[in-house]
């Protein structure tokens, strides 16, 4: 029963993350509330976003659980260092875009400005370095209980299917400099072409 809870609320954060996150919900809240109060959404939406996974944590924790694997020592340091590693990616990742407007922040300042295509540094590797890195400290867990995998499952197939709408609207966006750039760039492991 824990699983079917858990995969539950993934669906609907996944849902609920994928409308506000769409162009259409962006476009009708725009009319609705004008585009100065729209400076806030980007800082909103990380919020409210990091803010609704909390109970999905929450219920990793707290259902009837079960041990599934557990890596002994010194694999298990290995892992451990490895999602280190990950985290230090991940915040490589962020500070190589425009970190302030990717957290939100400089819309409250300034009229948000065009995206930036970034192809240098680990966008050099992988067109999705920030996805990469969070899968990476996921799946190197080493105590791995039914409903923590349950939770990376979930995540994996959500970002795996966000990765292909990122790809479509950066492909709008960008148009033939993003199919060079993907032509050459793997999506999410480096050195593989898929």
């Amino acid at each position: 029963m824990s699983i079917f809870y858990i995969i539950l609320s993934l669906l609907l954060w996944g849902v609920i993350h994928s409308v506000l996150a769409s162009n259409a919900f962006k476009q009708w809240l725009t009319r609705l509330v004008g585009q100065r109060l729209m400076r806030g959404y980007r800082l909103s939406y990380n919020a409210f976003s990091l803010l609704s996974f909390l109970p999905i944590l929450y219920l990793v924790a707290v259902l009837p659980d079960a041990p599934l694997c557990s890596v002994p020592a010194p694999i298990s340091y290995a892992m451990i260092l490895g999602q280190g590693v990950a985290a230090i990616l991940l915040l490589v990742g962020v500070l190589q875009t425009d970190t302030l407007s990717f957290i939100g922040l400089r819309q409250l300042f300034e009229e948000e400005r065009p995206a930036k295509f970034v192809t240098n540094g680990l966008y050099r590797l992988v067109r999705h370095p920030l996805y990469t890195a969070g899968l990476l400290f996921l799946w190197l867990s080493p105590q791995v209980t039914v409903n923590s995998f349950t939770l990376y499952v979930g995540a994996t197939i959500y970002i795996l299917i966000g990765a292909y709408f990122e790809e479509r609207k950066l492909s709008r966006e960008f148009g033939a400099a993003y199919a060079e750039y993907k032509s050459k760039t793997p999506m999410l492991i480096p050195w593989m072409k898929f």
